[in-house]
């Protein structure tokens, strides 16, 4: 149940943003420049994402049959509620605010 798109995916996504649309049309050599270490920063990112421990997809879906099948441990629930939580900070703050 991997989430789309990923990081990674997202800073490869502004780094071909940057890199094949803004940089070719920029004259202006500060803003050259700083696009340039914005891309060199973006790189940076990506690779300390791959340094994150993956997800485990295998273990996602045995709690969501576990779920289904109303075969949870004691305190799962709140746990799995915290997560999204957590994820819903960082995807989408206001829909918080809203429920």
């Amino acid at each position: 149940m991997s989430e789309r798109p990923t990081p990674d995916e997202l800073a490869e996504a502004i780094e071909e943003f940057l890199s094949g649309e803004i940089l070719p049309g920029l004259d202006d050599h500060r803003q050259r420049f700083r696009t340039l270490v914005a891309l060199n920063a973006l790189g940076i990112i990506r690779r300390e994402l791959t340094k994150l421990p993956r997800s485990d997809d295998a273990e996602q879906r045995k709690l969501a049959a576990r779920i289904r099948a109303d075969d949870v441990p004691t305190g799962t629930l709140a746990r799995v509620k915290a997560d999204v939580a957590e994820r819903l900070q960082i995807d989408s703050p206001r829909y918080l605010d809203r429920y």
